[in-house]
């Protein structure tokens, strides 16, 4: 079975988890994929586990127009596995930033992605506090689409 992660950054019950969810509900409605979820929040990316996905989907909320501090911790983490020999590389992927009122993170965190040689299969989703009307579409269009991306891996 392929396996997709997704790997966001939110407080408790924040507005990056909901949008996290509906990239899940995305996935699910494509097909049967094994799915990790990952609050970088509430601790450290396995990057055996990285290794082992063909896809991953990237979030966070936008911190000063850039990522938080936990999935930065994620790309320095991939590119020390990397490094090591570990395939955390090369993946298809999806990003997507909630905000406030900037949603400028959204530059950087495709600049973290391009640094691991990440394939973008979609437009990332850039939404303005909790995800509300065309935001719930776009992020389950988000998770679809990684998740036939993965299905051609």
């Amino acid at each position: 079975m392929k396996s997709i992660m997704i790997i966001y950054h939110s407080q408790e019950a924040g507005n990056t988890k909901k949008l996290a969810e509906l990239v899940l509900e995305g996935i699910n409605r494509v097909g049967k994929f094994q799915v990790k979820i990952v609050n970088t929040n509430e601790g450290r990316v396995d990057m055996e586990e990285v290794a082992a996905a063909h896809g991953v989907a990237l979030g966070s909320p936008d911190y000063f127009t850039y990522v938080a501090g936990g999935l930065k911790q994620f790309f320095d983490d991939a590119v020390i596995a990397s490094r090591a020999g570990k395939r955390v590389t090369g993946k298809p992927y999806v990003g997507f930033v909630t905000h406030g009122g900037g949603g400028g993170a959204i530059n950087s965190l495709e600049k973290l992605a391009k640094s691991l040689n990440y394939n973008p299969v979609a437009k990332p989703v850039v939404c303005k506090k909790a995800p509300a009307g065309d935001a719930v579409e776009e992020g389950i269009a988000l998770g679809a689409a990684l998740a036939r991306a993965v299905e051609k891996v």
